[in-house]
């Protein structure tokens, strides 16, 4: 899997790869992802912690819009 093209500024760039890091580490969305995780893992979905983690953060940048 290779990595998308992005054709931001680099300082634009540093905002959006900052925002996604406090996204990351804040509790609501460990929570939401580990939620995720258990819901996938029981309905045997191929690499539930990856889809997880994806959907988790897609659903918090939607939110964030």
């Amino acid at each position: 899997m290779g990595f998308p093209r992005i054709d931001l500024p680099e300082d634009e760039m540093k905002k959006w790869v900052d925002h996604i890091a406090l996204i990351c580490l804040s509790p609501e969305f460990q929570s939401l992802k580990q939620e995720l995780e258990a819901l996938y893992c029981s309905a045997k979905i191929d690499d539930a912690p990856s889809t997880a983690f994806s959907d988790a953060l897609y659903a918090f940048l939607s939110e964030k819009e």
